[in-house]
């Protein structure tokens, strides 16, 4: 992508009309704010890098040629923000004589209402969080030499990270709307909120794919499926990065969602995957992203590969990332990832000697929660001692400032008004979106005998589970922290009105007494446990419906919290059998971070709902589901295994790889690939394939027709896959290869157009060489990996 001059979106320009308004500092009264232009380093006169007409390159190397040694380096650190690392709000007269008194590369999660810093007023009132923000700013704006901005970084996989901003459904909720529209809508939503707000910088989107679903992060991702990480990563970046609002940083940068047994925290690295699969699932979201939405900043990962860690390697971080990828922003090293190299990958003697490593491999910035001086003093030293040329460090920072003229901070580096801000974050056209998403995240998963949608005329509902009343899913890492949630129970209430006594039981707590000994060692139940079981029943006893809501919670599903079992944890199946028990109908909802083995489930009851994480406004969505106003629609991004020991199960797969043999026996999936139900039918006919015959780098167009042969409105995920029958190495059963999310009213067909480029059919042969093969190719549709209605077949000739 080239590079262009920084133009403010218009929504966010009216919001920073009064920017400038901001009690004047010494630095204003002197002359600093010019018109149209900032006299950054302070002498009366406008130089490249201060001037906005110029070319971005042009500026970059102009201020470039002005950085001292301390001046560069200080742009190649992190400083974390208060409550991690900065003690103070605002600046002191202290942080003169501190580190960043040359400038800071950016200032991580400063006064997003995360961990001990949610307490701060700055965090938790939007107008005293703008003004505390554009503080901050000022001081590198008017007490450092070149009054280089910073870039205020924060996370967003699904909102900006705040306490205000807007809370959309986990990642794997986004992924399961199959929705790249409204993917985009999402990001463009978060890089407004996060610029608003006055971050510039969002981690997000995770682009790793999921395979091993004991994995502790399942609940970051979008699915297990390359194809589909790619398109919806592509998307997101494409609406945080809209008129250049925010820069977007990727994560994690490379291979890491393959750990030995899905193990993380201290054991996040040997993945365990060949190179040919790390060049089919692992590497192509990222490809895509920096190719096809000029992503701007990348997290290199812990992990090693192959004994190789990636922050320590040229390959990665160089020839991979930008020599194949074409990667120009700058990659910031996810936290310890540089110390690792010293002290858990040993590879590197001591910690200036990881520095070294990391520097050279193609690491812009380091970050962790330690102060900056740890990587800065050992940094300039190696730049003294001649252990790291200048050329290197100049190549580094050259990185950095592209990325900050290109958001614009050198020529707007102040935040909006405050009044404008409070407009914009979590407004009700906002919160509409985030609505959507819940809605289209929820996937019907079973529905046996019609069981729902429940009548809303009923006289009792029993509304019984850990999570059944519990908003914690809606808070966790990542996102926003401290909107107002509509609960499972709440919903459920605002549905009926004062229709229905609606009766609640939690039953038990999510995890269980002694977790997660009680996984592989499983105790009696306890007490409490016995006489909370005792309170649901009596609640589902002569009760119309019981709607058991259970899954995760914040002890065994996230960072960190990989498990040895996809069972429900803690006590929860004993709860939902005995509510089964009482004969009253149950339906059960979860609220999950990954796929569970709900075998029992599965066979005893009628209706099961896939919730996920569905953000604050899940307990609306999913009454809206089990009612009847909305028609459930989203499919399934993972695989859910019947036993942790299937695993590795994933999609895709390698014929007969996961062969299931008798129908009967226990080694086939749960849940496949692409799976979910609707409360209407679709018919899928007129698969079309044009050409049958195509020349070597040709296109195939592919249409098919859907009818909705139901009796209601519904979405429709229409899926298309490939298979290279005859090929020189083993390819998969099924390539995903095209999606759309389709909604049809009764009687309504439409046709549905795909086109398979190239590169769709391309494979990496023998010799690691990306080619298409002259051969016959298989083109399936349908509503599921495994609920194909259509097939066709075409020729590449050679």
């Amino acid at each position: 992508m080239k590079d262009q001059p920084y133009r403010l979106p218009a929504a966010i320009a009216a919001c920073m009309a009064a920017a400038l308004a901001l009690p004047l500092s010494a630095g204003e009264t002197a002359g600093l704010y010019r018109d149209g232009w900032i006299d950054l380093d302070k002498n009366g006169r406008k130089d490249v890098y201060e001037d906005r007409s110029a070319p971005i390159d042009a500026r970059v190397e102009d201020l470039l040629a002005r950085m001292t040694a301390d001046e560069k380096t200080g742009q190649m650190a992190t400083l974390y923000g208060y409550g991690r690392i900065l003690k103070d709000e605002v600046p002191t007269p202290q942080w003169r004589q501190s580190i960043w008194k040359d400038g800071i590369g950016n200032i991580d999660e400063h006064l997003n209402g995360f961990g001990s810093g949610s307490a701060s007023v700055y965090a938790t009132d939007i107008r005293k969080h703008v003004w505390a923000m554009n503080q901050v700013q000022r001081f590198f704006i008017e007490d450092t030499r070149l009054g280089i901005p910073v870039d205020f970084t924060n996370e967003g996989i699904r909102g900006v990270e705040s306490y205000a901003g807007t809370n959309f459904p986990s990642q794997l909720g986004i992924g399961h709307t199959w929705n790249r529209e409204l993917v985009r809508r999402i990001g463009r939503i978060t890089g407004l909120e996060a610029r608003a707000l006055g971050y510039t910088n969002v981690y997000a989107p995770i682009l790793d794919v999921a395979r091993d679903q004991r994995w502790g992060r399942m609940e970051e991702v979008y699915g297990e499926d390359p194809y589909l990480v790619s398109r919806l990563g592509v998307e997101m970046v494409k609406g945080l990065q809209q008129d250049m609002t925010v820069a977007a940083t990727a994560k994690h940068f490379a291979v890491y969602s393959n750990n030995k047994g899905a193990r993380e925290g201290e054991a996040r690295t040997d993945p365990q995957t060949s190179p040919r699969e790390v060049e089919n699932i692992f590497l192509p979201p990222f490809a895509a992203a920096i190719r096809e939405a000029g992503l701007l900043g990348v997290m290199s990962s812990y992990n090693d590969y192959d004994g190789i860690p990636v922050t320590g390697s040229h390959y990665w971080l160089t020839e991979r990332l930008r020599g194949d990828f074409g990667f120009k922003g700058y990659v910031v090293s996810d936290s310890e990832s540089v110390e690792y190299l010293h002290t858990k990958h040993a590879v590197a003697a001591d910690p200036k000697d990881a520095v070294r490593q990391a520097v050279e491999a193609g690491l812009n910035v380091r970050t962790n929660f330690t102060r900056p001086d740890n990587f800065l003093l050992p940094l300039r030293e190696l730049v003294r001692d001649g252990g790291l040329p200048m050329a290197t460090i100049d190549a580094r920072v050259r990185d950095i400032l592209r990325v900050k003229f290109r958001i614009g901070l050198f020529d707007r580096p102040y935040i909006e008004d405050a009044q404008a801000t409070a407009r914009l974050v979590n407004s009700a056209q906002h919160r509409q979106v985030a609505l959507q998403a819940a809605r289209e995240s929820i996937v019907l998963l079973k529905n046996e005998g019609g069981a729902l949608p429940l009548r809303k005329a009923l006289r009792t509902v029993a509304v019984i589970g850990p999570n059944a009343d519990d908003d914690r899913y809606a808070h966790r890492h990542y996102g926003p922290s401290g909107g107002a949630t509509v609960t499972v129970l709440q919903g459920i209430r605002d549905k009926l009105g004062g229709g229905a006594t609606v009766r609640y039981a939690k039953g038990v707590e999510a995890s269980g007494a002694n977790w997660p000994q009680i996984e592989i060692l499983p105790e009696p139940l306890t007490t409490e446990e016995n006489a909370g079981i005792a309170n649901a029943v009596q609640a589902a006893k002569g009760a119309d419906v019981a709607i058991v809501v259970l899954g995760d919670s914040d002890r065994t599903v996230g960072e960190s919290l990989s498990r040895t079992s996809l069972d429900l944890p803690g006590r929860q199946n004993e709860l939902l059998q005995a509510v089964q028990a009482t004969g009253t109908p149950v339906v059960l909802v979860l609220i999950n971070g990954r796929p569970l083995s709900i075998n029992w489930a599965d066979k005893h009851v009628p209706a099961i709902v896939e919730a996920w994480f569905p953000g604050d406004h899940g307990g609306s969505a999913i009454a809206d589901v089990l009612f009847g106003d909305y028609n459930p629609g989203g499919k399934l991004t993972v695989t859910f295994p019947k036993t942790a020991g299937q695993i590795p199960f994933n999609f895709p797969s390698k014929p007969n790889a996961q062969w299931e043999g008798e129908k009967s026996r226990v080694n086939g999936a749960l849940y496949s690939f692409g799976h979910g139900l609707s409360y209407t039918t679709f018919d899928y006919s007129n698969l079309r394939t044009d050409p049958t015959r195509v020349a070597m780098g040709g296109e195939v167009s592919v249409s098919v027709d859907v009818r909705n042969s139901g009796q209601c409105a519904g979405d429709e995920v229409v899926q298309l896959y490939t298979r290279d029958l005859v090929s020189s190495v083993t390819t998969y059963e099924k390539n995903l290869r095209g999606f759309e999310r389709i909604h049809l009213r009764p009687g309504e067909t439409r046709t549905v157009r795909f086109t398979l480029k190239p590169d769709d059919l391309a494979l990496w042969d023998r010799r690691m060489h990306r080619v298409v093969e002259p051969g016959t190719f298989r083109v399936m549709i349908g509503s599921g990996s495994e609920d194909i209605r259509q097939k066709s077949e075409f020729e590449v000739l050679p």
